[in-house]
């Protein structure tokens, strides 16, 4: 009885230790985490860029069917503009009729329909494991083409990412994949519908690195990139190639009169960003205001009064503007072309987008950004037609969207103007620059933080990768030895002083090598089954233990606590003798954390300058001691 009594305590001892974890050396460590499992995914990746495509010019062919039978009423599907409608007052029904159909559509399909994509294929990214219904596939589309081709003043790339994102995802549905490599492709299907509808996919790519993927790792970038390129060609054969809006080469003078003009540029393209932003989220609130009495299926329909109103008094407003944007870029821009962008297709775009239809941002915001720099066309120095409206262009994306390098290429690509490329950088940058110091979030996490989730967008390297376990281990504790017995080690703990805070004693031998550990509630259940008084630890401990080693990097040690369910392990050195060296728990952990807010606002004065002694004799002989012990400081 009492061999069994003594063998179920060690039992109970050995259920607290964690099989063992093999170790990583930092030579066997990588630049990047990425394996083979790449292949593949990127095979999966090249299908759903051939799918996005011919789902981008669906959608397209979908919304010139719509717009034509609305204002028309012929069954054709080229894209065109609303604006030659021979339909005269009853235009302002028009889009009424448009938003009570996605109103139904949101209310009894899905209501994650509503809204312009872009939040949604985020938040089913970092939220719903990057699952998207097969549902909202089919009807985000159709929503946003009845939107569109009713007249809403908006563009289609945002349901296009977000459909192709859609069909990415249900592909990668099929296959026994993980979270990760499922947003890999909701992301390489976005791009990819971005890339054909825009042939744009170097900015698709960029889109996704500044916006839906959140990390920087070969293990997604390479499947994204292929999916972009493959939709492109694809794109080629169905839509010809880009770029779509052709503009002569800008000869441009980069004098600092021009550089001026460009930072001038983006830091009013941020301010008009950030008066956008409000806007729609004014008329949100708006709406919100009001839900108790009026359902928010009606919304749509109540943002299409104001869309039909806007068509009324500028009828060029309705639509995608493509267009518009073409005649812009061109430097053809009339004064009534410019007011009616700047004034009547914002506040339509922002009444409506905040009713919470179905549209895209990107066009609308490349309309209104061309028409600021027609505006400011007039007063900056001309550089040829079309300057100025390419780099506001460029700049109100960049600030709007937080994505400046996405802004600059996107331009380029749509243009195919190299010549005005670090133009846009200085005005995408500003823009940027703006909106960061004045707005908290952009028009895509305003609504993700409205529905409480909390997104940061900045990248950077996590200090658990550049310190090691002993950069913050605890080196002064109380081990065990080996060959005591339970009796012995009561005295040892009652009067230990770094051992009565301490939860996990190693056990070591005469070498000081890690024999096991053991924790102090199952000591106290050692010393409570008196039986085992006179056991020696190392007959009744584990001996085999996860540990860290000295040079193990700290996201190692995370991960394997993650993986084995243990909040501290013995730290060991990495040879034969497996010698001791200390302690590491999740507490050390912190001081990694701690470590990189000190580097955020610690401030001192690296270099100091002081004065040569004859000078400093000289200078205290003319000016006195105090003079020179100022002069020393501010160095």
């Amino acid at each position: 009885m009492e061999q069994d009594n003594k063998q179920d305590s060690n039992r109970r001892v050995r259920r607290t230790v964690a099989p063992k974890h093999p170790a990583i050396s930092p030579q066997a460590l990588s630049d990047f985490t990425t394996t083979w499992r790449v292949l593949p995914i990127s095979g999966l990746a090249l299908v759903i860029g051939v799918v996005s495509a011919y789902v981008a010019v669906f959608l397209l062919r979908l919304i010139g069917l719509c717009t034509n039978l609305f204002y028309y009423g012929r069954w054709r599907t080229d894209l065109l503009s609303p604006a030659g409608h021979h339909l005269g007052y009853a235009v302002v029904l028009v889009p009424v009729l448009g938003g009570v159909i996605v109103g139904l559509m949101a209310r009894f399909g899905s209501d994650r329909i509503r809204g312009h994509g872009i939040p949604e294929a985020i938040e089913a990214i970092l939220l719903r494991g990057a699952k998207v219904e097969p549902k909202v596939a089919l009807l985000k589309p159709v929503s946003a083409a009845i939107a569109i081709g009713s007249g809403g003043p908006f563009g289609a790339e945002g349901p296009i990412i977000m459909t192709g994102g859609a069909f990415g995802s249900l592909i990668a549905q099929f296959f026994h994949l993980t979270n990760a490599e499922r947003k890999t492709l909701l992301v390489a299907g976005a791009a990819a519908g971005m890339s054909a509808t825009f042939a744009a996919p170097f900015a698709a790519v960029l889109l996704a690195v500044e916006l839906l993927l959140f990390e920087w790792k070969p293990r997604s970038f390479i499947p994204v990139v292929l999916a972009s390129v493959t939709a492109e060609a694809a794109r080629i054969h169905l839509l010809g190639a880009g770029p779509i809006f052709p503009v002569p080469a800008h000869a441009v003078v980069f004098s600092p009169l021009i550089l001026f003009g460009c930072l001038l540029t983006g830091i009013l393209a941020g301010g008009l960003s950030a008066a956008l932003t409000g806007l729609v989220y004014g008329v949100e609130d708006a709406f919100a205001h009001f839900a108790k009495k009026i359902h928010w299926m009606w919304w749509p329909a109540i943002g299409g009064l104001a869309v039909g109103i806007g068509g009324l008094i500028y009828p060029r407003a309705l639509g995608v503007g493509y267009d518009v944007i073409g005649q812009l870029l061109l430097g053809n821009a009339t004064v009534t072309m410019i007011l009616g962008v700047l004034l009547v297709k914002s506040i339509m775009w922002g009444v409506s987008l905040g009713s919470g239809t179905s549209g895209g941002v990107l066009a609308p915001l490349l309309m209104m950004g061309g028409a600021l720099g027609a505006m400011e066309a007039h007063f900056l120095p001309h550089q040829g037609a079309g300057f100025w409206p390419l780099i506001a262009m460029g700049a109100m994306l960049g600030g709007t969207m937080r994505s400046p390098l996405t802004g600059v290429i996107f331009s380029f690509e749509l243009t195919g103007d190299y010549q005005s490329i670090l133009p846009l950088l200085i005005a995408c940058v500003a823009a940027h620059a703006l909106t960061v110091l004045t707005l908290k979030r952009s028009i895509l996490t305003e609504k993700i933080s409205r529905r409480g989730h909390h997104l940061s967008r900045e990248y950077m390297v996590d200090p658990l990768e550049v310190l090691a376990a002993e950069d913050v281990m605890r080196s002064h504790v109380t081990v065990l030895p080996a060959q005591a017995t339970v009796r012995e080690l009561e005295h040892v703990l009652n009067h230990s002083e770094n051992g009565r805070g301490q939860r996990m004693y190693p056990v070591i031998d005469d070498r000081n090598k890690l024999v096991g550990v053991i924790t102090r509630s199952d000591l106290q259940k050692l010393r409570q089954a008196g039986e085992n008084s006179n056991a020696r630890l190392a007959d009744v401990i584990a001996h085999e233990t996860v540990v860290a080693y000295l040079d193990e990097p700290l996201r190692v040690v995370v991960n394997r606590m993650a993986a084995t369910g243990l909040t501290r392990f013995p730290v060991i050195k990495r040879d034969p003798d497996q010698e001791l060296a200390g302690i590491i728990g999740l507490q050390d952990l912190l001081k990694a954390r701690e470590l990189a807010l000190e580097e955020e606002h610690r401030r001192e004065r690296v270099l100091r300058l002081r004065l040569p002694p004859s000078l400093r004799s000289r200078w205290r002989n003319s000016n006195g001691d105090k003079e020179v012990e100022l002069a020393e400081k501010q160095g």
